[in-house]
């Protein structure tokens, strides 16, 4: 049995990955270690919480002691827990700092303890580039996050790299661009403006709603860094993105079509700080080992709303019952 860890496996990706690879491979054994703060719930895991070949730990990646005879005892080790959200970043870079880039430093140091460890897969994100004007960025290009989370995915990133580097731990880096799908926490565009649409509440778009970014679906991402754990070089930088470019503003008409709702609840907002314009990946290299998209966006897109929609056991608990959230949509949009 193939024993793989999967940090942050109650979050969004996570979940999404735990549930393919139960699916996919008979021969795994996969454990979830989540802190299970806000975005990291039990009900992402609901149908695979208790599959005989899936183990549940409670805990914080951050805690040597827990974290560190996981990653021992490891395989495999997917590492998706991070604090994610551009806008909380702006609002407390702390918790981000203390998650992704200290949370990693203590899974690299027991994965150098590690005898049977083949691959350790660091989960960053195509927002280390930067606000991309032309072209698309390949994994050669220079990193300049500006903002404090895609600021501690890159020292988490680079981390990674040099435990490779220096004592010859099997990771591998994948970038990712905009995730969608199921299990999205709706403090993000496409599941908060779903469930702000059902209940006929006004949508806020951030600045001229001219900012683009590719959309690649969850499940997508998901069998990329399957195929990746076996076809990737240690050391190695590998893009994904879906190959599907939106402006908001369009991906918000879209929605609104999609729902049959009206433009009037499009509320403009201020921008947010540091807003980057536009992310592009280029994904020759991962495409050149074999992998290809398989969702079409138009497809995915549809299925991800009409989820939120068929869905609402998911989210409104979230919404109407957790006053951090009600406090957290205050802060971000009230004033805006």
């Amino acid at each position: 049995m193939v024993e793989v860890l999967v940090t942050g496996g109650a979050g969004f990706i996570g979940s999404n990955f735990v549930r393919h690879a139960l699916t996919a491979h008979e021969d795994w054994h996969v454990t979830t270690l989540d802190k299970l703060t806000y975005a990291g719930r039990r009900e992402n895991l609901h149908d695979v919480i208790d599959h005989p070949r899936h183990t549940f730990v409670h805990g914080d990646i951050c805690d040597a002691p827990l974290a560190g005879p996981l990653v021992e005892r490891a395989n495999v080790v997917v590492h998706f827990a991070a604090e994610t959200h551009v806008d909380r970043s702006i609002l407390a870079a702390g918790d981000f700092i203390r998650t992704d880039v200290e949370g990693t430093f203590v899974l690299l140091e027991a994965a150098r303890r590690a005898t049977g460890l083949k691959r350790f897969v660091q989960i960053s994100t195509d927002e280390v580039y930067g606000s991309v004007p032309v072209g698309a960025s390949t994994e050669r290009d220079e990193l300049k996050p500006r903002n404090p989370y895609s600021a501690s995915k890159a020292g988490a990133d680079r981390l990674a790299y040099s435990y490779f580097a220096t004592y010859d731990v099997p990771v591998i880096i994948t970038r990712a661009s905009n995730n969608y799908g199921p299990y999205q926490f709706p403090e993000k565009v496409l599941p908060l403006f779903v469930t702000n649409l059902v209940d006929n509440i006004q949508v806020p778009l951030y600045g001229d709603g001219l900012n683009v970014r590719d959309w690649l679906h969850v499940s997508d991402h998901c069998r990329a860094v399957d195929f990746l754990i076996d076809a990737a070089t240690n050391g190695e930088v590998y893009n994904i993105g879906g190959g599907n470019e939106a402006r908001n503003i369009d991906l918000t008409h879209t929605i609104l079509a999609l729902m049959e709702k009206p433009l009037s609840l499009i509320r403009p907002v201020a921008d947010r700080p540091g807003h980057d314009r536009r992310y592009a990946l280029d994904t020759t290299k991962l495409r050149t080992l074999g992998w290809a998209p398989q969702v079409p966006f138009e497809n995915g897109l549809k299925d991800s709303v009409n989820w939120y929609r068929e869905n609402e056991w998911w989210w409104r608990p979230v919404k109407e019952r957790d006053p951090a959230f009600k406090a957290y949509y205050e802060a971000q949009y009230g004033k805006r």
